[in-house]
């Protein structure tokens, strides 16, 4: 018999929450993390993760999950670049996209990110993966089970970012 995982939904953050969650970035970049807009007025029990782009910084995202009952953030770089064919989120895995994906690139935590080891995602270029595996998917066949198929996406986002919180923690 399968038991299903319990979902870890984000939390509310206050800024030093924010700033102290960061496992990749240095003290001074901690500090110029610009906050995301509206922090106070999220829907933190419909987030899987927190997920932002810097306003005054492009080609810069921040990521924050829970890992461990605890936030654990990492800022990434997106690497421009034509990609060839339409990417899918490696997050929500979602074929139908509202929204563009791009490539993120971050620096491994400790010694092997200050040694320059780093790691990549496809991501959806503004993190709305929340918001798209809540989305009721299309109906597969006749008794297909839409909200068993949206709760499966729902766990599997939770697990994909975390996963990939955890790659790059311990490497």
């Amino acid at each position: 018999m399968r038991t299903r995982k319990t979902r870890l939904l984000m939390f509310p953050l206050t800024e030093t929450d924010i700033r102290a969650a960061f496992i990749n970035a240095s003290l001074s970049e901690r500090k110029a993390v610009t906050l995301p807009p509206n922090l106070a007025a999220l829907a933190w029990d419909k987030l899987d993760y927190l997920g932002w782009r810097d306003p005054k910084i492009p080609g810069i995202g921040y990521v924050i999950a829970r890992l461990d009952d605890s936030p654990v953030g990492l800022l990434l770089r997106e690497r421009k670049g034509k990609m060839t064919t339409r990417p899918q989120c490696s997050w929500c895995n979602d074929v139908q996209l509202p929204n563009d994906v791009a490539f993120f690139s971050t620096k491994r935590a400790g010694q092997a990110g200050r040694n320059g080891d780093t790691i990549g995602i496809l991501a959806c270029a503004n993190f709305e993966c929340s918001a798209n595996v809540r989305k009721l998917p299309s109906v597969a066949y006749i008794g297909f089970d839409v909200e068993a198929a949206r709760q499966q996406r729902i766990e599997a986002l939770g697990e994909h970012v975390r996963n990939f919180l955890q790659d790059v923690r311990d490497g």
